[in-house]
């Protein structure tokens, strides 16, 4: 029976059915970003649960077969003298650098990410449900040979929201109002605890639950991204047998201050995008340029 379990041991990775993937995060932003990693509820634990990165510094993370969880960016993090760490947008609460378990607090992007799901598929999405504090973009890179099954798109948020962030739901530095800059964009959830942004109560179904014209803000400038609860399906996207690359800041966001970006300024953001991660010209122009909303 041993020399069975052995047999089959090899044989499961020999054909990757017990594939692990490589999370590399890396920092575009001019500010340092700190990442922070959450396991989802009964998935085999990360490495490592937060890092610091600087401008340009990237950070590469061993994933388990079968993980479920979430990764984000924490931004303004300082050390009070009693050594607690803390974060003004992102922050998991734990007083260290490492989460250790604690998720992001809201407002917070987030890459989400459940390996190796139905038909081995991977399922992966960038999320604004929370709010936003930072662009994030996510691509799949996938092996010669490997299949890449499932249609392998990018996604992402490359927008600064910050900048046009509607007065109501601005989270601004302590001491600030509804007239100072946005350090990050709360969800209508977040801002109004109404059932009818939270998708909760009688609002808890598809059919009771739509856009608002808040989520319709975030929806409208990241197409591609999560808006509200249930934003599936011009949200969430399929891979198999790939690794990732989460852009803090990517190149785009760069060009790209507002959502009025003319044409010119797409087809610039597609040929950085596509001399930045290996991928080709027309599909990160088609991601870039995919129509604002669809329901």
């Amino acid at each position: 029976m041993a020399k069975l379990l052995l047999s089959l041991t090899f044989l499961i990775s020999l054909f990757g059915l017990n594939h692990s993937a490589t999370f590399t995060l890396t920092n575009q932003c001019t500010y340092p970003v700190w990442a922070g990693l959450l396991s989802g509820a009964g998935t085999p634990p990360l490495p490592t649960t937060g890092f610091p990165l600087q401008p340009s510094q990237s950070n590469s993370v061993a994933v388990p077969a079968g993980w479920s969880g979430r990764t984000w960016g924490r931004t303004q993090c300082t050390t009070d003298p009693t050594g607690k760490f803390s974060c003004l947008t992102g922050d998991c609460g734990s007083g260290t650098v490492e989460c250790n378990g604690g998720g992001a607090a809201p407002p917070a992007t987030l890459a989400e990410f459940t390996l190796n799901g139905a038909n081995g598929l991977d399922f992966y999405d960038v999320s604004l449900v929370d709010g936003y504090n930072l662009p994030m973009m996510v691509v799949p890179q996938v092996g010669a040979g490997a299949g890449g099954g499932g249609g392998c798109n990018v996604t992402g948020c490359f927008v600064d929201l910050n900048l046009e962030c509607p007065a109501a739901l601005r989270l601004t530095a302590a001491g600030g109002d509804e007239s100072s800059a946005a350090v990050a964009c709360r969800s209508a959830c977040e801002a109004f605890g109404d059932p009818r942004f939270c998708c909760s109560g009688a609002y808890a179904t598809p059919q009771s639950c739509g856009p608002t014209s808040y989520s319709e803000y975030f929806k409208k400038a990241c197409p591609t991204a999560y808006s509200y609860a249930y934003d599936d399906g011009t949200s969430t996207f399929t891979c198999s047998s790939a690794d990732y690359v989460i852009t803090f800041c990517p190149t785009p966001a760069n060009s790209r201050k507002t959502t009025g970006a003319s044409q010119s300024e797409a087809n610039s953001g597609a040929i950085s995008l596509a001399k930045a991660f290996s991928i080709s010209s027309l599909m990160a122009a088609a991601f870039i340029l995919e129509p604002a909303w669809r329901l």
